[in-house]
């Protein structure tokens, strides 16, 4: 088929898909999406430091808390919002959850960006510690592994998750108007085969995996807050980066250093070619990972002295090694490995990994920018999606680079099949073709018909990120990088700052009795669980890692 007739019949799906979003049953269940935030942020001492302490013990058990826990380190707190169908109540939670952390940590902050503060040396950046419970040693083992595979310091580089589902009614709805275009009938007694339904929504939501990886280059841009670092994390590490400041490394037009090389990039995963076009492949390709050995790892060694350096010596070894910038995900059962939760149940949500901490923002995120990611979001499912084969899977790698490190040049060009485009031209069509999307959003949440104004807060979130098309200074790297040059702040004096003042906020946040009540009980509950767990152990640690391995 010519390209352009492609394009015409890739625009007409595009529209009748727009079209079914706007109908008033779609609408009702748009109005239902179900939202989750994993905000991560590093504990820092009154010098801009690291804190070195111990995860504290006032905000419960990291291993089992369900609101607040740690990720790589035992100073990279992690925030975990409950599902809420409204961005309001998504908001609140997280600010609460950052006003009673603020309330019961003292002379420390929570870093206010994504590149870390000033770090010591790699061995002194403290594991994340989970008691000594079998998956309490195997989540620090899991940790030590990356420190000796990455480097420590990459690990502490912080960002904002965003987990995205639509309510199932919608997929129902979706699924009926697939079946009626095909003249297929599946239903039973008005009951559709739950097994084709489920197919149905792994395949639809691997379609907006695909659309989403063609696409987050633009998010990078846009949202991208890291142009530069501190020099204590090069330590030791190769980089190309120009010296800024007295202790500033960074590039004139980059956006987000956190998701280049110096970030969550590994040469190693780089390699694979993890294929999004149906569910069975991507779980066949982590799972070979998991079972491949790789020659450097094994120099490392797995049991070492008493010590378990790593869980093993393969390509991943686990899930989540696997540094994506999107996942499809499963709530797991206890003892479930991800993989496995996927391949029994399917996909149950979106995970968003590549948006950085704003700077700018007291929570890290603003309810702006979530309104575009629904917008961003809705819109890579209603895109048609094609299959993407290995060449393409390379290219958007090549392109995440270019928008990486010079994402805010007028003149950058994108590889788009293989042609050179303008970005700022691909960008500005990208939301273009959004506008329909949240016009969509925007009626469902106020109930109303298209075409009827409505409190356009979609609308108005996809104007304010073409401003940021038509100007680069109004990025948040632009803006970052201006404050310092302005202030002569360092990246470090200026986030300290920003840090300082937030935590001021947070400690003053008027927590309801019922929410710090919820709080208390969920410290006290997880504290009581990790007890529990530790005691009701049956084997020792090796026997458990073997045994995880052989399921």
């Amino acid at each position: 088929m010519p390209d352009s007739q492609l394009s015409n019949s890739l625009h007409d799906r595009f529209i009748a898909n727009l079209d079914f979003l706007a109908s008033n049953d779609a609408a009702e269940q748009l109005a239902q999406i179900n939202r989750g935030i994993e905000k991560e942020g590093l504990r820092v001492n009154q010098a801009h430091e690291l804190a070195t302490t111990p995860h504290p013990q006032l905000l419960g058990s990291a291993l089992t808390s369900s609101w607040i826990t740690t990720d790589f380190s035992e100073s990279l707190l992690e925030f975990i919002t409950p599902v809420h169908k409204n961005i309001h109540d998504s908001l609140d939670f997280l600010a609460d959850a950052h006003g009673k952390v603020a309330s019961l940590i003292d002379n420390e902050d929570i870093w206010a960006a994504s590149m870390p503060c000033a770090l010591p040396t790699d061995e002194k950046i403290p594991l994340a510690q989970y008691g000594n419970s079998n998956i309490g040693t195997m989540k620090t083992a899991y940790r030590r592994g990356l420190g000796y595979r990455y480097g420590r310091a990459m690990q502490t580089v912080a960002g904002v998750h965003y987990n995205f589902s639509l309510p199932d009614a919608y997929w129902n709805l979706e699924y009926e108007r697939y079946c009626n275009q095909l003249n297929q009938a599946d239903t039973a007694a008005g009951t559709f085969s739950n097994t084709r339904l489920r197919h149905y929504t792994d395949t639809r939501y691997l379609d907006l995996i695909r659309n989403f990886r063609r696409n987050y280059w633009l998010l990078i841009y846009l949202f991208g807050a890291a142009p530069c670092v501190d020099a204590s994390f090069l330590e030791g590490r190769p980089h190309n980066l120009d010296k800024t400041g007295t202790r500033d490394y960074g590039m004139p037009h980059a956006t987000s250093l956190r998701m280049g090389d110096l970030g969550y990039q590994s040469a190693v995963q780089k390699s694979l070619f993890v294929c999004y076009n149906e569910l069975n492949n991507y779980i066949a390709t982590l799972q070979g990972a998991i079972k491949t050995p790789y020659p450097a790892y094994e120099k490392i060694g797995t049991l070492v002295d008493g010590e378990y350096r790593q869980l093993s010596t393969s390509v991943l070894q686990i899930e989540n090694e696997f540094y994506s910038a999107v996942r499809p995900k499963r709530v797991t059962q206890s003892g479930e490995k991800p993989l496995h939760a996927l391949r029994d149940r399917g996909i149950q949500y979106i995970e968003v990994r590549c948006m950085d901490i704003d700077p700018f923002a007291p929570l890290g995120i603003s309810e702006e920018t979530i309104r575009f990611l629904d917008t961003f979001l809705v819109f890579c499912l209603a895109y048609p999606s094609a299959q993407c084969d290995e060449a393409e899977f390379r290219r958007i790698g090549e392109n995440q680079a270019r928008i990486v490190k010079f994402g805010r040049d007028p003149d950058l060009q994108l590889d788009q099949h293989g042609k050179l485009i303008n970005a700022r031209q691909l960008a500005a069509d990208l939301l273009g073709k959004m506008q329909g999307v949240a016009d969509a959003l925007d009626c469902a949440n106020q109930n109303t018909k298209p075409n009827v104004k409505a409190n356009q807060k979609h609308a108005s979130a996809l104007a304010t990120q073409r401003e940021k098309i038509e100007d680069q200074s109004l990025t948040p790297a632009a803006r970052l990088s201006h404050e310092l040059q302005q202030s002569g702040s360092s990246f470090l004096e200026f986030t300290a700052a920003q840090s300082a003042r937030f935590m001021q906020q947070h400690r003053a946040r008027n927590i309801s009795s019922q929410r710090n009540n919820a709080f208390n009980n969920e410290i006290a509950a997880s504290q009581k669980l990790q007890k529990e767990i530790e005691q009701n152990d049956s084997m020792n640690f090796d026997e458990f890692l073997k045994q995880y391995y052989s399921r």
